[in-house]
């Protein structure tokens, strides 16, 4: 909370138990060594006896500086001043459109000061801010010279201003005691922002803490059950109502009995795959195991001597098959299904309760993470989309924070962001008013299926057609930004052109010929400079050399729901809707020459620093720019893991990815279900899935790089850089929070000023950003309202209303965001998402599961995020290209499996293990895939004949794989037809960009050359009237040459070998059957590439036809001369044309 806000005691609610112990100061004893002697006394509700609840006002100028920071665009960096611009406007025409009160911009009366032409500064509630109560109008530079030079003196009423003098917290009551440490920082140089707000939060906290409920203390707590019961009281004691009277909506009863049998309830359930699936599904993968071991001793102990060539490649390549298959099979053993209450989390969290008693929100706050990095190839109505799905989610609006990176730093993105929040005034109420499902309005209009199902408000179809034509006219502006800025900067700059020769002939310079060059500027709608990358590039303004640049969009709301209102007959009713939305910020990173900024790793390290200066949520939401939020509950679902009991060692929960826009055949495996739905349901039942790089929830201080706090120790996960308290003790077992010891708590033993040294080391050098780590430590835990919750925070302590934001608050998160800023800092090497790989996402997760962290696998019934994904071959092939690229960097640096701590479960290395592995298979599977063929020419076989035991072991592995497709089929809910797709991309992908990946991996490790990859292009093909366009776009990339000229070779030596057969003296039609057998499994697997190779029907890329036959006379010459025909004077031996 900002110095300067006054606290106050509200008189309302039920009566407090007091509870007396003999050790209220000692907050690190155990439960067992204290000896309680508690009693319980009933005060009966008088003006003199009233609960205390804090709240907070907020002075005048804390008001006005919050104003001036979220309608200012500031900008800094390396040797650079951090400074901040005033902005009335940042987008054109935007009156009448940008009216909400949270909006960014001048929006409040003229000043009343002579000769000032600027604007009063609005609060939350779009009134002006008058620091006076004779409401003189005045803006905020004119009020601060006031104070600074005019003694304080209104130029109104020509009265002092009634602003508080002191900074103090001023309480008219008893002041709530804080922790020793606390009041010793408070007494001396005073404490900062964050400490303040962490002990404003441990006193709320205090006195509902002391109320020690049945499940903690194991003491009947009347005063819940009064307030459940809506019992009444005699004086001293309680008076139980009868049977059947102020019976509550849970089904308590007066009676005291059931209120002391109510059971705690848990927010999660973990959901076992039934055993009638499980026990023969994992009985299958030994049987199979078996059969693979007799096989490959078999196939060794019988060469084929004809061919023993033929023979040492197809077992090379069969046990590499079968290693592969088993590291793939072996984490599938414990697949499990969760299950998440979100109407539990909304009773413990958001209904009253005696430690909540006008049951305002206590949920923890989530920072929303949304990445783009190139309005041409992620356009930019697809990210306007994302924001609006993301500001009209279903999760309390002042515990929601949006921040949108923008690593190309283009104005087109800049605007766009502006434009959404615009829409965002009237698309986010008409969502909450009438329940609008999915929250993002590209999808929602296009959408096939009734929309008036299930609507019953008498105004929908009117707000709904209102809706429609405000979101197409905003779908016309935003498709017309780029036209847009660039004539408003040709304006500006033939403007400049000509003041620069007006100078000219001023100075008297009569020498025209020259042309005056004036720099190509990109400039804002308020006509000033675009401190990022203009469209035409110049020093300091080009993609890789640009300042830092962070604009509050969209302001703090408030902490009280604010409704709207009916202006007109044609605007929404909205006088029952809570208009606020949630805070929106878009950032920039600084970009200078010299510097390895990273991609999208180090962007997204930026956004950790600068959202832990400005909001500091305790969970991490990061999305891609394509990937909008489909379920608006998502969010309440992941939080209920974190919450629940255990969830302080949950580092993050993944989500899984769906995709639209996918053609109905899935022809490249898109969808990637047998991953998202088999592979990571299958490591949820062992320490949890893998991180995939969007639709992630984490733990803030998990990305910090500190280990999960131990059960048995009680320990905080920030005890190894603020030091561990002497005697661990959990929350729930010491309700006294605000009672601590002050070395113990912050961390000041002599034991541990050696790590309070290495901070900045860690960290960085900014005390803001290092003192808002423990602040979101302590919200980011469960509440302690259960004895298996050992690390806990008490019920109440999260509802106290957000910081205000000032000036220096954003200026230290420009700091934070500079190039320079995480020189010789642990950043991307302990801290944040990792570097040093184009898969950042999966080291991320490797390092935290490293750290023995657990994660979770959330799969809602509805879809929680939706996505694009590439359908045209190429650019499917280029992103498959990217991930195996990332997976052999893994494999060939220090985050191997292999080198794995003991703290990551055997099962789950071999989860990572696979990860690193899987790309080296595209060797052996190239050479498999030319062995029929090779085959077919020379007339031999891996065996020696085709006997009874070879094809009986084959019967028996086909059987059991076709035995487990079907079990993973039942227990995952995924189709037969997704099973074989991604059975065929499999083939597709470790014949092409597999293979090219270990090329790739290789040479960075060996000749130090560095892996550049393309950014996946989310923009829609040319073609409007087919949904598919896409999908027949062909793009001709050397990773096709493998695939064509595997499927020519077979389809050649197919045709040879059934000629040779045909027309042979003694023909071996059993080399032939299993020969052209093993082609037809090579050529079925590749018919999806063909296919895409065909594009659409007489369309057929010229360069495939040129390939092709290139290939195939290739292939005939070379075969005629290793194996000319028998006679030498007739082509085809003794075949004759008739």
């Amino acid at each position: 909370m900002a110095s300067g806000s006054k606290m106050k005691f509200s008189n309302r609610g039920p009566s407090v138990v007091h509870h007396h112990h003999n050790n209220s100061n000692d907050f690190g004893s155990e439960t067992g060594s204290v000896e309680f002697s508690t009693y319980t006394v009933q005060i009966p509700l008088t003006p003199d006896n009233q609960p205390m609840e804090i709240s907070m006002e907020r002075s005048t100028s804390q008001r006005v500086e919050d104003q001036y920071a979220s309608s200012s665009l500031f900008t800094g960096g390396y040797n650079c001043v951090t400074r901040a611009h005033l902005k009335e406007k940042v987008i054109e025409s935007d009156a009448g459109r940008t009216n909400h009160p949270q909006m960014t911009g001048l929006k409040g009366s003229p000043c009343s000061v002579p000769g000032c032409d600027s604007r009063c500064l609005t609060d939350e509630r779009g009134l002006d801010i008058v620091p006076c109560d004779c409401d003189f109008k005045i803006c905020r530079d004119c009020y601060r010279d006031a104070i600074k030079t005019g003694d304080g003196i209104c130029p109104g009423c020509k009265e002092p201003y009634k602003e508080a003098e002191n900074n103090e917290y001023q309480q008219p009551h008893q002041p709530l005691p804080l922790p020793p440490a606390m009041a010793a920082a408070a007494a001396g140089a005073g404490m900062s922002k964050m400490e303040r707000r962490l002990s404003m939060m441990k006193s709320k906290s205090m006195s509902v803490s002391k109320s020690m409920t049945r499940s903690q203390s194991g003491e009947f707590d009347h005063t819940k059950w009064l307030f459940e019961t809506k019992g009444s009281y005699g004086y001293g004691n309680a008076m139980w109502p009868k049977d059947g009277e102020s019976g509550s909506e849970d089904g308590i009863a007066g009676d005291p009995k059931v209120f002391l049998d109510k059971q705690w309830k848990p927010l999660t359930r973990k959901l076992n795959i039934s055993a009638a699936i499980l026990s023969p599904y994992r009985l299958l993968i030994l049987v199979r195991l078996v059969v693979l071991g007799l096989f490959l001793q078999w196939r060794i102990g019988n060469p084929n001597e004809d061919a023993i060539w033929l023979w040492f490649m197809s077992v090379v390549c069969e046990t590499w098959f079968a290693f592969s298959w088993l590291l793939d099979q072996l984490p599938k053993l414990c697949p499990v299904n969760r299950f998440a209450d979100v109407d539990v989390l909304r009773e413990k969290f958001e209904t009253p309760n005696p430690s909540n008693p006008h049951g305002k929100s206590d949920l923890p706050g989530i920072d929303i993470f949304v990445s783009t990095a190139d309005p041409e190839k992620e356009p930019p109505l697809v990210t306007a989309n994302t924001i609006l799905s993301i500001l009209a989610a279903g999760y309390p609006v002042e515990k929601l924070a949006c921040y949108v990176s923008d690593d190309g730093g283009a104005l087109l993105t800049f605007e766009a962001m502006a434009e959404a929040a615009s829409f965002a005034n009237m698309w986010v109420p008409f969502c909450r008013k009438h329940d609008i499902e999915p929250r993002n309005p590209e999808t929602y209009f296009n959408m096939k299926r009734d929309p008036y199902k299930n609507k019953v408000l008498p105004d929908f179809v009117r707000d709904r057609r209102r809706v429609k034509r405000e979101y197409d006219e905003f779908k016309v502006r935003i498709n017309g930004l780029p036209d847009s800025i660039r004539r408003r900067s040709d304006a500006y700059n033939t403007r400049e052109e000509i003041k620069a020769m007006k100078r000219r002939r001023e100075n008297g310079d009569d020498e025209l010929d020259e042309i005056i060059k004036i720099p190509k500027a990109t400039w804002m709608a308020d006509g000033t400079h675009w401190p990022g990358t203009w469209t035409v590039p110049a020093q300091e303004h080009s993609r890789g050399d640009h300042a830092s640049i962070i604009q509050v969009m969209v302001k703090p709301p408030s902490d009280e729901p604010l409704k709207g209102t009916e202006t007109d007959s044609n605007s929404m009713d909205l006088t029952e809707v809570d208009i606020r939305l949630p805070m929106l910020v878009y950032v920039s990173r600084e970009k200078r020459p010299g510097y390895d900024h990273n991609k999208k790793a180090g962007a997204m390290n930026a956004l950790v620093r600068a959202s832990a200066i400005m909001s500091n949520g305790p969970f991490i939401l990061n999305l891609d720019c394509d990937h909008y939020i489909y379920n608006s509950q998502a969010i309440r679902e992941g939080m209920c893991f974190m919450m629940d009991r255990g969830g302080e060692r949950i580092c993050y929960v993944q989500f899984p990815q769906r995709f639209e826009g996918i053609d109905p055949s899935d022809r490249y495996a898109n969808h990637n279900t047998v991953f998202f739905d088999v592979n990571m349901r299958a490591l949820d039942g062992l320490q949890g899935p893998m991180y995939v790089g969007t639709g992630c929830l984490f733990r803030r201080t998990a990305l910090y790089g500190f280990d999960p706090p131990q059960t048995k120790e009680h320990s905080g996960c920030c005890d190894c850089l603020f030091g561990r308290r002497k005697k661990a003790a959990s929350v729930a077992s010491a309700p006294d929070v605000a009672s601590v010891e002050s070395k113990s708590e912050l961390g000041y033993s002599d034991d541990e000023e050696m790590n309070i040294a290495l901070i900045p080391k860690k960290f960085g050098n900014s005390s803001l950003l290092v003192d808002s780590i423990r602040v979101a430590e302590f919200q980011g835990r469960p509440l302690a309202d259960h004895p298996s919750v050992k690390y806990g925070r008490p019920p109440g302590a999260l509802t106290l209303p957000r910081d205000l934001l000032d000036a220096s608050t954003v200026a230290e998160a420009i700091s934070v965001i500079s190039c320079w800023y995480e020189d010789k800092t642990e950043w991307g090497q302990r801290i944040g998402w990792i570097y040093g790989s184009v898969t950042e996402d999966v080291v991320t997760g490797y390092r935290m599961h490293n750290r023995g962290w657990k994660s979770i696998y959330c799969v809602t019934k509805r879809d929680a995020f939706r996505g694009t994904a590439p359908i045209n071959l190429t650019d499917r092939l280029h992103q498959v290209l990217r991930w195996a690229t990332g997976s052999v960097e893994i494999f060939f640096s220090r985050n191997n499996a292999l080198l794995a701590s003991s703290r990551m479960k055997f099962l789950q290395k071999i989860a990572y293990l696979n990860v690193g592995i899987y790309p080296f298979t595209s060797i052996f599977l190239i050479v498999y895939c030319f062995l029929p063929a090779m085959s077919l020419f020379t007339g031999e076989f891996i065996v020696q004949s085709l006997n009874v035991t070879f094809l009986v072991y084959l019967l028996g592995i086909t059987v059991t794989l076709i035995a487990l497709a079907i079990l993973e089929i039942k227990w995952s809910g995924i189709e037969l037809e997704e099973w074989w797709r991604n059975e065929q991309f499999w083939l597709i992908g470790g014949t092409s960009a597999h293979l090219a990946a270990v090329l790739q991996g290789l040479l960075k490790v060996i000749a130090g050359i560095e892996i550049s990859f393309t950014l996946t292009s989310k923009s829609a093909g040319d073609d409007a009237n087919d949904d598919y366009a896409d999908l027949y776009i062909f793009k001709w990339t050397s990773l096709m040459v493998p695939p064509i000229t595997i499927m020519m070779t077979n389809l050649i030596s197919i045709a040879v070998a059934v000629c040779r057969t045909i027309y042979s003296e003694l023909p071996d039609w059993g080399s032939l059957s299993g020969g052209v057998f093993f082609s037809f499994w090579v050529l079925s697997h590749l018919y999806p590439f063909a296919k895409g190779l065909m594009g659409r029907r007489g369309r057929t890329p010229t360069v495939v036809f040129v390939w092709s036959g290139l290939v195939s006379i290739t292939i005939s010459l070379l075969w005629v001369a290793i194996d000319p025909p028998s006679n030498n004077g007739e082509i085809g031996g003794s075949f004759q044309f008739p």
